[in-house]
């Protein structure tokens, strides 16, 4: 498995695959060609059906400046390697093209046409959960220890910039207020809900407090704002949520969060080597599932779970998403997936303390789920994975409920 810096990128919403990963694409394309005047961007099937909601064509523009850049969408033609395809080409009179065809592959990486048979660097031995609890047996270091033994010290310094960054996006997303950009007239709903939450007491206050933080990182992405790919920018908003509400509840120091976010890491990379992480590829479950498989097992280890608890809570919370569909409406990252991350953080929760309840034991290993999640988006119809092709995003405004 690669680096879990795969899994912790730093950059702007609303999308990692459709707005992150073309920003740094079409920003090595200008470090080549600077004196350009003009840049032609092609964007293929997914990006091109979601593009606009995504903010892609802006965000790729913006990257080019000063030069001027020109879009072209090929909504009904895509790559056979992944539907996030793009090319680049100089559009200059006289000038050679120099085309380049690259993909957006999910949570902000990018893979050169070129080199798309290249295996990515490995710096794992494990390839997935079960090679991580034989770890455990062998030596008796759990998740974060074999993080930190794999990667050294430069993990820490990335995952505490990591942490600080996350708890920036809650506080900016409690702080603001108004419409979320986009055009569904959508209002930020995380003030109100921290607000609220201040006049509660016991579970009913914790659950709200871990909806207002979940919705206040959801509610930055979609306006554009800084957030932590965990494991995409569309399920940014579990990890932070569950992690600060979990210090909170035991006042635990960011030390024991830096541990946290290790593990969580260390499960998000299992589903990207074994699976996918991204929407286009295999819908919500393996964006959102994945998310909330990550949360649950940080929660657990912060619970003081043993090594088989935080694998249980990990494929509680990305079994139990299996299916799930990529279908924002208008192509916005904000319905129906801010209300996912605020669901499956309160659902990351809950499977840990579930699981904290058992020995550890239980029937489906995490490996398995991770198998049939993959399976699972191969056999989902084209149009449930983010094209806003088919289920919610088939409605127009006239199906709104009007309250």
């Amino acid at each position: 498995m690669e680096s879990i810096k795969e899994i912790f990128r730093i950059g702007r919403g609303p999308s990692s695959s459709h707005t992150m990963g073309p920003v740094i694409a079409a920003m090595r394309y200008h470090e080549r060609h600077p004196e350009v005047k003009k840049i032609r961007v092609t964007l293929f099937g997914s990006l091109a059906l979601t593009g606009k909601g995504h903010l892609t064509d802006v965000a790729i523009a913006e990257a080019l400046n000063p030069a001027e850049t020109e879009i072209i969408w090929k909504k009904n033609k895509k790559k056979d390697f992944h539907p996030n395809a793009l090319q680049f080409e100089v559009a200059d009179a006289g000038a050679a093209p120099d085309k380049w065809l690259v993909y957006s592959v999910g949570g902000g990486k990018i893979v050169d046409d070129s080199e798309k048979d290249i295996a990515p660097k490995m710096i794992y031995k494990q390839k997935n959960m079960q090679d991580i609890l034989a770890y455990y047996k062998e030596t008796g270091k759990t998740f974060w220890e074999l993080v930190f033994e794999t990667e050294g010290e430069e993990i820490k310094e990335h995952l505490s910039e990591v942490w600080k960054t996350m708890q920036d996006t809650i506080k900016r997303g409690i702080e603001h207020e108004g419409l979320i950009p986009g055009g569904l007239k959508l209002q930020r709903k995380a003030s109100s809900y921290f607000i609220k939450s201040k006049r509660m007491k016991d579970h009913i206050a914790t659950m709200s407090r871990i909806f207002a933080y979940a919705l206040a990182v959801s509610e930055e992405n979609a306006s554009g704002g800084v957030v932590v790919t965990a494991p995409t920018c569309g399920s940014s908003g579990i990890l932070p949520a569950v992690l600060k509400i979990t210090q909170e509840h035991y006042e635990l120091d960011d030390d024991h969060i830096i541990r946290a976010l290790a593990t969580a890491g260390l499960v998000g990379n299992i589903v990207k080597h074994n699976a996918s992480i991204s929407g286009a590829e295999v819908g919500c479950q393996g964006e959102v599932g994945t998310a909330c498989a990550m949360a649950a097992a940080a929660a657990a280890q912060l619970a003081g779970g043993s090594p088989a608890q935080i694998e249980y809570a990990a494929e509680m919370g990305l079994e139990h998403h299996l299916g799930l569909t990529c279908d924002p409406i208008n192509g916005l990252v904000q319905i129906p997936c801010i209300e996912r991350n605020v669901h499956a953080a309160a659902r990351a929760f809950d499977s840990a303390r579930y699981s904290l309840l058992s020995d550890g034991k239980h029937f489906i290993g995490f490996d398995v789920v991770t198998k049939v999640m993959k399976e699972t988006g191969k056999d989902l119809p084209s149009l449930y994975r983010e094209t806003a092709l088919g289920g919610l995003a088939i409605f127009g405004d006239k199906d709104f409920v009007d309250n």
